[in-house]
């Protein structure tokens, strides 16, 4: 993590402990604090968000419920918010979920709560000598949400073991700098910054293609990861989740619909998502990703393993986890995960 990323973390840290997301001794059933952040991979939360359908499910099992966003950058920044208890459920990639999971492992047990669907994640390069990772070089930087634990720092960690040998997994980690998405993006389309390459999620990716004809794709997640992969996911910890029954179902009912939302009106998702991140996207090109047979909205996760495997067998966890359901909650929705 860079000096400025820390700082920046330290920052929005600071700022939910000033505000209505501090910690809480105790907090009744019936409050919801959601850490999201940027791209289409979060589509699900914000049309849960818009049609209030957390609110909805909660009405329809007897009490109120109160819901509240906070957007953060990079798993880390996720992660610390998650462990000083200002925030209920996180989202961020499966890299991030399985470094605290390794942590949190027979404390706060924190897990995964659902995916927020498959999605491609593509690292896009501007400098026309880089075909394949091998050849980036001193000369090269990588922009990433968070460097080496993001989900896409793992997902390159593990390109790179795929094609040098586990014991230089982390070869290119020196060329990595954390930058959130639309900073990466508008200096990929800009062009003529340090920042060379950039490893995103949708929209910004596909952003970042159409807006400099010299961006290429150098490296796809579901060519590495063996085939369609749930990225992003949710999770929480342990206590939460057993103090707080309702408020955790009507969660998970929510999002549940809010994926059938999706499948079911695409065009009414995409307004949605222009509306709740005031994005100034294209709109046709956001339909195009929503629309991708890539893309599938969905709650349980699929594909995770293969990373979990990795970080365990390279020591980024201590903890080898025997199944997907070591990492994520033995939930109903979960059961045909991988």
């Amino acid at each position: 993590m860079t000096a400025l990323h820390r700082r920046l973390v330290a920052l929005a840290l600071a700022l939910l402990a000033a505000t209505t997301l501090a910690p809480r001794t105790a907090r009744a059933e019936g409050t919801l604090r959601i850490a999201e952040q940027f791209g289409i991979v979060y589509l699900l939360l914000n049309v849960a968000q818009d049609q209030q359908l957390f609110e909805k499910h909660a009405r329809a099992a007897g009490f109120d419920l109160k819901v509240e966003f906070v957007k953060l950058s990079g798993g880390a920044a996720v992660n610390e918010a998650l462990l000083a208890g200002s925030i209920d459920i996180g989202g961020a990639g499966v890299g991030p979920l399985l470094t605290l999971w390794d942590r949190t492992n027979g404390r706060q047990n924190v897990r995964g709560v659902a995916s927020l669907g498959n999605f491609p994640y593509y690292l896009v390069s501007t400098n026309p000598r880089v075909k394949t990772i091998a050849d980036f070089s001193d000369q090269d930087r990588i922009a990433l949400p968070a460097t080496g634990v993001s989900v896409q720092s793992r997902v390159l960690q593990l390109a790179s073991a795929k094609l040098w040998g586990d014991a230089q997994y982390n070869r290119l980690d020196r060329l990595q700098v954390a930058l959130p998405h639309p900073e990466a993006t508008a200096a990929i389309v800009k062009g003529g910054t340090e920042i060379t390459a950039h490893f995103g999620n949708p929209p910004f990716q596909e952003q970042g293609l159409a807006g400099n004809k010299a961006a290429h794709i150098v490296l796809r997640s579901y060519d590495v990861l063996g085939g369609p992969a749930s990225a992003t996911v949710l999770y929480a910890t342990e206590k939460f989740r057993k103090e707080n029954p309702r408020t955790y179902k009507a969660f998970v009912d929510g999002l549940a619909e809010a994926a059938r939302l999706v499948k079911a009106n695409p065009e009414l998702a995409a307004d949605i998502f222009l509306r709740t991140n005031q994005s100034k996207i294209d709109r046709t090109l956001l339909l195009s990703i929503i629309r991708s047979p890539e893309v599938d909205f969905k709650l349980a996760p699929e594909n995770t393993y293969a990373l979990a495997a990795f970080m365990h067998r390279v020591g980024a966890i201590k903890n080898r986890p025997a199944s997907v359901k070591d990492y994520f909650f033995d939930d109903a929705h979960n059961a045909s995960g991988s």
